[in-house]
């Protein structure tokens, strides 16, 4: 996937639609690619890794397989919520590996016309802002932010980086 605008054979492309997982985290709604989720699960609790980066919340073993959860909240510099019977953790795969994400809800499954999707403005862009590769207009709604995914995967490993210091 690229870091830029989503091209129509990006997510489940039929007709110029591109497919989207929305979840809500301090507030907002953020997008990932259906496509990057392997499925989507309940909360559970979070064993801690002793001395890991800053951004890993811990690992949870889903059927055999150790997985490492970052939260969506605090990757993105907002305060952690409570869990509640909304948080899930989506399974993503990003460059080859599989990482939890925890979120507040999972709210939404948005099928959109790639024309209704922009890259993030030119300001933040240059500006070095990449935690969002991309922004879908939505008539009536609030833009939803399409993450990137792999910027979170870097965040991660700049705050080994900073521990490591």
């Amino acid at each position: 996937m690229s870091s830029g605008t989503l091209s129509p054979s990006e997510g489940l492309a039929a007709d110029n639609a591109v497919v989207f997982a929305c979840f809500e985290s301090s507030g907002q709604v953020y997008g990932i690619d259906v496509l990057q989720i392997r499925e989507i699960v309940r909360s559970c609790a979070v064993t801690p890794l002793p001395r890991a980066p800053e951004l890993i919340e811990g690992v949870v073993d889903l059927r055999g397989a150790v997985i490492p959860v970052l939260d969506l909240a605090r990757s993105l510099g907002d305060e952690v919520a409570e869990d509640t019977a909304a948080t899930r953790i989506a399974i993503l795969e990003v460059e080859g590996m599989a990482v939890g994400l925890r979120v507040e809800a999972a709210v939404d499954v948005l099928s959109v016309d790639a024309a209704a999707i922009d890259g993030p403005p030119a300001l933040a862009t240059q500006t070095g802002y990449d935690a969002v590769r991309a922004i879908v207009r939505r008539p009536g709604a609030a833009p939803v932010m399409i993450l990137s995914l792999e910027n979170l995967l870097e965040s991660v490993y700049r705050s080994a980086l900073e521990t490591a210091s």
